[in-house]
């Protein structure tokens, strides 16, 4: 007989912008029953998920991890089905909110890899759309990208060098980089 575990909950978003969607997903996740939701507000993209792998370590067997969506959980397909792998050889079932699916059967483990698939192909196809709104509103002249904030302070630059300040010195006092300083400073000779 299988033992029964606690229901877990991981929720994340990309930004701190994000705050009414990471809201979402732990009401969501109260919903299903987690009784522990771990929470992180950071890129998909960062090599480091300190939540995640909280979680992940606090899983014991019979427990199961429930997420709103699988792009919450996982970068790419092939980094779902990892921690899929991961979580089935610690005894830990993966339950996703949006798809319904639930890996504690066989039809959920193939649905799992089949959806985790087309969740990467819509992803592909969304940010194929973006670069290609961003290259026309660039070629149309309506997107200049972000406004360069070192730059707008190289009169402050070179008058603070000019007053004997060290290149660390001005970069703490205006707030930039003190790569930056050295690159107007460079520039300005």
């Amino acid at each position: 007989m299988p033992i029964q575990g606690q229901i877990i909950g991981y929720a994340r978003t990309s930004t701190t912008d994000q705050k009414a969607g990471l809201e979402a997903q732990k009401r969501d996740l109260s919903a299903a029953g987690c009784t522990k939701v771990f929470h992180e507000e950071l890129s998909a993209v960062a090599t480091k998920r300190p939540e995640l792998d909280r979680a992940l370590d606090y899983l014991r067997e019979g427990d199961t991890l429930v997420v709103a969506k699988p792009d919450r959980l996982a970068r790419s397909t092939a980094d779902l089905l990892q921690i899929a792998t991961t979580l089935d050889t610690k005894g830990v079932t993966l339950r996703i909110l949006s798809m319904n699916v639930d890996t504690s059967t066989p039809t959920g483990k193939l649905m799992l890899t089949m959806l985790g698939g087309i969740a990467e192909f819509e992803r592909d196809l969304m940010l194929e759309r973006q670069r290609e709104g961003i290259a026309k509103a660039k070629a149309d002249g309506k997107y200049k990208g972000r406004a360069p904030t070192a730059r707008a302070k190289t009169d402050s630059v070179i008058r603070l060098k000019a007053e004997g300040l060290t290149g660390d010195a001005i970069a703490s006092q205006l707030g930039i980089g003190r790569a930056s300083v050295f690159r107007i400073l460079r520039d300005a000779r």
